[in-house]
């Protein structure tokens, strides 16, 4: 029988004779072996009558192949869709940011110093993160057919990220965020729009779309696909993250589907009605039965609540630019943190400190950065310790 070893050049195949012939051979189907190396697998979440849910963020094969010799494997055995780590439904945007010295007291008038076109929106930034830290990654959304629409879609295609499954909504308007900052302090204002034509038609999200993820993050922006995708996800086992800053109708539906709420500060009092963050918490907890839930608090770094216990984790102190998209990189920090099997103290550490890096450059992803220079921060980085925070969480933590 006639064996083919499938490689670009010389250095490849002494590479494959030292590994005796075993580091990739392609043969026919009837001769591959009927299984392949077993993988390790973390249980990442279980709640009463629900199977485990596992994450594996290796890739499917061990074999160490290179990018030509992936893709050669792929097109042999007729596979159509890579596995993926991560696939996002949600928001994707353009923003038009105004840079102000201040803002000007109500009523008042301010110059602006410029503006500028932006990429953003919580999801597609989170997705960004998550690739470029390396992982695989796949975004359901639409664009409209207007000049935001091309400048939105070139942006994730210079990101890589897979786009199979894209919608172009030809006669919708793209969505846009205005946003101000004040240069004195970086907090943003924002304004946005959203036309109702990019949302998923009825029975538009399909379990192909979901094919090979481990993870599924979510936003409420189009809450009926959010729904369905959350329904397909739980059935198949796989891991659904959320980022909610808005109680929209119907939240509360969506809630109880999420393995990971981690919602903003205004979405936490309005969704419970407790304005202190650790009873709002707990409430949450009960409503929803998330394995963990958890609020991002700014400056103050996020608190989390899982298995009856509290932790807090400080933010770090930087000199910052723009705190847009700050949240959307903490997301895509704790996804990628999750993935990856981390401790969930060092899942948050590192994601505080990937949204403080992103706050010292303009824009929803401008300061988006690498796992070396968050480790960095997380060593020698000055914290924002909210004293409360730190001492309650402690105190409940037990």
């Amino acid at each position: 029988m006639r064996w083919i070893l499938c490689v670009s050049d010389y250095v490849n195949f002494r590479r494959a004779r030292r590994k005796h012939y075993q580091t990739f051979l392609w043969k026919p189907a009837a001769l591959r072996p009927a299984s392949l190396p077993p993988t390790r697998l973390t249980t990442v979440n279980r709640q009463p009558g629900q199977q485990p849910i596992a994450l594996d963020p290796r890739p499917r094969y061990s074999n160490r192949l290179t990018p030509d010799d992936e893709s050669e494997r792929i097109r042999r055995q007729g596979l159509r869709e890579r596995k993926v780590d991560v696939v996002g439904l949600g928001e994707n945007a353009t923003d038009i940011v105004m840079r102000l010295p201040s803002f000007p007291a109500p009523g008042g008038k301010q110059r602006i110093r410029d503006v500028l076109r932006l990429a953003g929106g919580s999801v597609a930034s989170a997705l960004v993160t998550c690739r470029r830290l390396g992982l695989r990654v796949r975004y359901l959304g639409a664009v409209g057919g207007d000049d935001h629409g091309r400048f939105q879609l070139a942006s994730l295609r210079a990101e890589r990220l897979d786009l199979a499954y894209l919608r172009r909504a030809e006669r919708a308007r793209s969505r846009v965020s205005h946003i101000a900052i004040d240069e004195s302090t970086g907090e943003r204002t924002i304004f946005w729009e959203r036309d109702p034509r990019l949302d998923f038609p009825a029975g538009g999200v399909t379990p192909q779309m979901l094919n090979g993820a481990g993870v599924l993050h979510l936003d409420s922006t189009d809450l009926r696909a959010a729904l369905a995708a959350a329904r397909l996800a739980r059935r198949a086992g796989i891991t659904v993250i959320a980022d909610l800053d808005t109680v929209a109708p119907g939240i509360d539906r969506l809630l109880p589907l999420v393995d990971y709420p981690i919602v903003s500060s205004e979405f936490l009092a309005p969704a419970t009605g407790e304005r202190d963050p650790f009873r709002a918490l707990e409430r949450l907890a009960r409503d929803s039965g998330a394995r963990l839930v958890g609020v991002t608090l700014g400056r103050d770094g996020a608190l989390v609540l899982t298995a009856g216990r509290f932790l807090y984790s400080p933010g770090f102190h930087i000199e910052a630019v723009d705190t847009t998209g700050a949240g959307d990189i903490f997301h895509g920090a704790f996804i990628y943190g999750l993935v990856r099997r981390w401790e969930l103290d060092d899942v948050l550490n590192f994601s505080n400190a990937m949204a403080a890096l992103n706050s010292t450059a303009l824009g929803a992803r401008g300061g988006i950065s690498t796992e070396r220079s968050a480790r960095t921060l997380i060593q020698r980085g000055r914290r924002n310790v909210n004293r409360d925070y730190a001492q309650r969480a402690r105190g409940l933590g037990h």
